[in-house]
């Protein structure tokens, strides 16, 4: 069984849906547009679409926001900078940046889901310079050095 995290939500807007799994197994919340009215998102282009809620995410967790699957697949709607960061030091209403790679026009909806929310623990990482690092098999060889 999984384990348990508190998250405490402020809603900011009127009628926005707090996050819910939509599953017993699901590993993300669904988030859902609380735009005062219908959005359209034309082909290529990129927007902001509000949630309607803050959070307050416990010292060592961040939220990653990611795309739905079958928005990407069946609209090609994607989240832009996906996963998104949500630190747990930030308290403002949490925007969605969405695209559509899509070929035609999308319209979200008030309430209509949008990304998914999966909270996440987070190590920090103390930094030391030196003059060498270690070797290995690989090397310095690049993107795509072992192979296909």
């Amino acid at each position: 069984m999984a384990s348990s995290l508190n998250i405490r939500l402020r809603r900011v807007r009127q009628g926005a849906l707090l996050p819910r799994y939509m599953t017993e197994g699901a590993a993300g919340l669904d988030l859902a547009s609380a735009a005062p009215e219908p959005i359209t998102l034309a082909p290529g282009e990129r927007l902001g679409v509000p949630t309607g809620f803050c959070m307050e995410l416990p010292p060592g967790y961040e939220a990653q926001v990611r795309p739905r699957s079958g928005l990407a697949l069946r609209h090609g709607i994607t989240v832009v900078n996906a996963p998104g960061t949500i630190d747990s030091d930030y308290r403002g209403e949490i925007v969605v940046l969405l695209v559509n790679l899509g070929q035609s026009p999308y319209t979200i909806a008030p309430g209509t889901r949008i990304a998914q929310m999966v909270i996440a623990s987070v190590a920090r990482a103390t930094i030391e310079e030196i003059d060498e690092l270690s070797t290995t098999a690989r090397g310095s060889g690049g993107f795509g050095h072992t192979g296909d």
